[in-house]
Parts: structure tokens; sequence; C-alpha cells
């Protein structure tokens, strides 16, 4: 069983950020600036809550007898004492009999074309851990991009405001963006284990460090271009952002009306029609929050049974990429046209250069990684590369010369297949039971974390076989 490690650095990085935040928050009380101290707070107080709920919700608290550990959640010391109880479950393996066995069945990647099937057994409190990894999964993105992501901005622009950096906007500048791009690299890890549900996914640390690298220069340029712009036209930043923000919001609404689905009534049994959409809503409010700042590996899809898209379409994430980067070139533009004073010990041009080679860096190692180190490179239907040299081809839909013979070719191009079709069709099914006091629902398991190598069927010893799912970043 691994060592929840994932748990650890969830915990310490909202403790961290948490504890620096409050601590500027008091600087800024004593020195008058009630506005920065009121935002600040309120970039680190609202997440907190959400991650409270979630953790509540997941682990369905309010339906037992636990009121000491809801005391804990309203006091926001609820993932402490989480992380705590992993640890204990960890340290608790093996020294009592496990009253319950569950039989898990994953296939290996393939080699010489062959992929064998490994069937391993899987006891309760590995069940159990599992429920903290995925709940801790879900709420490492929350407070990357509904609380890390706005607080890192807000910080930055004082600094460009007031130039200069203190010790304590220092350092919650450096927590928030390191929460930043954990959330987003688990969003790579979750994406990978969803769309492969079916086989055991080794990620070894090759493809861990270029996610990071990735990650990295594009949260930490475009968090830069949009505080730049905003320095310097306050009011434009609004239309900016807001604009963003609504495409991203209502654009898997918009896919769901036109697919002429049923509105989805499989998320919770205990949630009324309101509920559910209200649901929906914060999962796409959040989808929009990730996409504001870097590219999300998960996909919002409506109208699927486990509300994500686990075909890999290299056409939607090259026009965003595409589009990102002339919306970051065109603000870096505006900016150096209406630039102030307060640049002038800056070398415009040089910093406009820079942080256009450093999206362009981030592109780069996200080649590198999809080519190179994705741990199902080898399930691919097509490479990377190939995806992207026939997306021009979508452009000669557009043309009105286009020969009719070239419909059924878009059609592949606009939504290629990820290999192994049965493994996704099937991949919705693979959430199956899990071990008693660790039940879930779909929502549960689709939303933020599916893991992939651990289990969550039920099994007693009489061998019945349950389903499996993993996850440990």
């Amino acid at each position: 069983m691994r060592l929840p490690s994932s748990i650890f650095v969830s915990v310490s990085l909202f403790t961290a950020e948490t504890t620096a935040a409050l601590y500027l928050s008091s600087t800024y009380r004593s020195a008058g600036d009630q506005i920065w101290q009121g935002l600040t707070l309120l970039f680190t107080l609202v997440p907190s809550v959400l991650v409270q709920l979630t953790l509540t919700f997941i682990h369905r608290d309010l339906s037992r007898d636990r009121p000491l550990i809801l005391l804990l959640h309203i006091l926001q010391l609820g993932p402490i004492v989480r992380c705590l109880e992993a640890f204990c479950i960890y340290g608790s393996v093996g020294c009592v009999e496990e009253p319950y066995v569950s039989i898990t069945r994953k296939k290996q990647m393939p080699r010489g074309g062959q992929s064998e099937e490994v069937e391993r057994q899987v006891g309760q409190a590995e069940g159990k851990l599992f429920t903290h990894r995925a709940a801790f999964a879900r709420t490492s993105v929350i407070q990357a991009f509904l609380g890390s992501a706005p607080q890192l901005t807000l910080q930055l622009y004082i600094c460009v405001l007031q130039r200069g950096v203190s010790i304590g906007r220092g350092t919650l500048m450096v927590i928030s963006l390191l929460s930043i791009v954990y959330g987003a690299l688990r969003c790579n890890i979750l994406a990978i284990k969803i769309k492969y549900d079916d086989y055991e996914v080794d990620i070894r640390p090759t493809a861990y460090l270029c996610i990071f690298l990735w990650r990295s220069f594009e949260i930490a340029t475009r968090v830069v271009v949009l505080v730049l712009f905003s320095s310097v036209l306050q009011f434009w930043v609004l239309p900016v952002v807001f604009l963003n923000f609504l495409v991203f919001f209502l654009y898997p609404w918009i896919l769901f009306w036109q697919s002429h689905s049923p509105f989805p009534e499989n998320i919770e049994k205990t949630l009324t029609r309101v509920g559910t959409t209200i649901v929906l809503c914060l999962l796409t409010f959040l989808y929009a929050g990730i996409n504001m700042f870097c590219w999300s590996a998960v996909q919002v899809k409506l109208n699927d049974p486990d509300l994500i898209n686990k075909s890999q379409n290299w056409y939607r994430m090259a026009v965003y990429y595409m589009l990102r980067f002339v919306e970051n070139a065109s603000l870096l533009l505006l900016w150096y046209i209406y630039k102030t004073d307060v640049y002038q010990f800056i070398c415009a041009p040089l910093l406009v250069l820079q942080l256009l080679v450093a999206y362009a860096v981030a592109i780069f190692f996200m080649l590198v990684f999809y080519q190179f180190c994705h741990p199902c490179r080898r399930l691919f239907s097509s490479s990377m590369t190939q995806g992207l040299w026939d997306c021009p081809s979508l452009l000669c839909l557009v043309c009105g010369s286009a020969s009719p013979q070239s419909g059924p070719v878009g059609k592949a191009v606009l939504e290629p297949s990820a290999p192994n079709e049965q493994n996704q069709e099937t991949a919705s099914d693979s959430t199956g039971d899990i071990p008693n006091d660790t039940t879930y629902d779909v929502l549960n398991d689709t939303i933020f974390d599916i893991p992939n190598d651990e289990v969550i069927g039920t099994g007693g010893l009489n061998g019945d076989v349950g389903h499996c799912v993993s996850c440990d970043a």
C-alpha cells in the first residue's frame, strides 16, 4: 500500500497558504490598507469554506453521528484532521485482519501488441484510504483555482502598485504558485486515470517533471500578463476576465443543449433537480476557473453519465493554446502602448519577449510530455504531432471549395477517439461497489479524481469480484 503522500502535500500547501495569508492580512491592517486586507481574507476564507464542505460531503458526515468532526470542519481544521485519520489508517494496515476483501483486475500496458490482466486483493483499509485520497484530490483543485490563483494575482498586483515585494507577500506568492501548479498537476493525473481506467498506469518521475515545468511556465506567464494589463487598464480588465470566464462557463452547457440529452439524474440520489443543477453549476464554475489560468486536462461533458469527456481531442487543445497565445500577446501589446511611469526602470520590449518565450516554453514541455513521457502513449490512436498536424485540415471545411469526401475526414479529426474504444465505453462502469463505509456515488467517482491503482470494489470472503479505480499522485 502506498504512503498517502499526496494527502500530506495537499494539507501542507493548504495550511501554509492560510497561515501566510492571515499574517499578511494583519500587516495590511497595521498599515491601514483595509481594501487589501479584505481581499486577502476573502481569497483565503472562501476556498477554505468550500474545502470543508467538500470533505464533509464526500465523507457523508452529515448522515453520521460525528459531531466532533463537524465542529472541527466549522473551525476550518477539517483537512488536518482528515490527514491524521488517513495516516492512522495507513499505520494500522496489517495489525487487524481485514473483514472484507476485494479483487481488482487491471490490464498492463501492452508490450509487443499484447496486454495481460493482473488480479490482486485489496482490503477495507485501502478502500478507506482511497476515500481520503479522492477527497483531497478534489480539495487541491478547489484550493488552487478558486483561492490560490486569485490570491497570487492580487498580491502581484499590489507589488506592482507599491513597487516592492515584502517578505510576507513574497512568501504567500510562492506558496500560492506552488498550490496552483500542484492543482493543475492533479488535473493531468486525473485525466490520464479517467481515460485509461482499465489499465494499470505507472507515472514516472520524468512525467511529473514535465507536467510541473509545463504548468509552472503556463500559469506564471498568464498571471503576469493579467497583472500587467490590469495595472494600466484597470477598467478594461473586468470585461476581459468576465468574457473569458463566461465563455468557459457556458461552453459545457451549450454542448449539452445541442446534444438534446436528458437532464442528468444520476449524480446523487438524495439531490433534487434544483440540487443537481446547483452541483452542475459549481462544477462548470470550477471548470471555468481552471481554464482562466491554464488548460484543463479534464474536460466537462454534461451529457456523459460520468460528466467527463474521455476522448482525447488534440484539436480542442490546439485551438485553446493558439487563442490563448494570441490573447496574451494582445494584452501585452496594449500594456506596452499604455504603460505608465511605474515601468520606467523596466525594459518593456525585453519583458514582452520574455513572457512570450516563457509561454512558448510551456507549450514545448507540454509537447514533450504527450510525445515522450505520457504513461499511456502506447494506447494513442495517433501521436500528438500527427493529431496537431491534422488540425489545419479542418480549416478546409470552411472553404467552399472543399470536396464532398472531406466530410468524414473532418469529423475524424474533430473527434479523434482514444485508443481501445471498448475500454473507454466501460470506463464509466468500472466505478462499481465500494467497501461498506466508503460507499460512493457517481459524483464522487468522477468530478475530480478517479484513482487507478486502488480498488473500491466490495467483495466479501466469498470471492465476489468488484471493480477497481485507483489514485495516488
